[in-house]
């Protein structure tokens, strides 16, 4: 767009990038509070194949360990706290399991993704392409290697998921709603 590629373009569209239709696709949900549900819904909406992963570290969890899913993921989305079990969930062993298309989206906790691995499998395109709204540090310094890389198959943003005013307003209100139990 900024090339201005569309305006010079003869067709009413640009064709020349890879698109990928999710409808038929396979989906794996690693964390399935209510963002985890509610992402299931908007995957099945579009048409998506939904798989659940097993609580990492819960061995009487009786799901699909995220191991045996990764082969058949078309993404990954990552609803999960980060705790002893989940740091670094994401890394140069589970990222080799994903499909060279596999496209990995995180928007819980920064710290649940080996960000050194998975530069390393962006820039060797082993997997499809990462979205992140969260990074181990934030903010992040100003040579955070993934801000600094510059790839077409990684997009990042300032972790602000949450930061709409409706959105806060809810958080908020929980907070108030659980102190209120609490001291009752």
């Amino acid at each position: 767009m900024k090339a201005g590629r569309w305006s010079k373009s003869p067709h009413f569209c640009l064709s020349q990038y890879d698109v990928m239709e999710l409808a038929g696709k396979h989906a794996v949900i690693v964390g399935h509070g209510e963002l985890g549900k509610r992402v299931e819904g908007l995957f099945k909406a579009l048409g998506m194949q939904v798989s659940i992963a097993a609580r990492p570290g819960n061995p009487n969890d009786t799901r699909p360990s995220l191991n045996t899913l990764l082969p058949k993921a078309d993404v990954v989305s990552l609803h999960c706290p980060l705790t002893r079990d989940t740091e670094k969930l994401i890394n140069r062993d589970t990222l080799s399991l994903m499909k060279p298309t596999c496209f990995l989206i995180n928007t819980a906790r920064g710290g649940l993704i080996d960000e050194a691995a998975l530069l390393q499998a962006l820039k060797a395109q082993t997997i499809g392409g990462a979205a992140l709204d969260v990074l181990t540090v934030e903010p992040p310094p100003e040579n955070h290697p993934l801000m600094q890389a510059s790839l077409p198959n990684l997009l990042i943003t300032p972790h602000n998921a949450w930061i709409a005013n409706a959105s806060r307003q809810r958080l908020l209100n929980k907070v108030v709603e659980h102190l209120a139990a609490f001291i009752a």
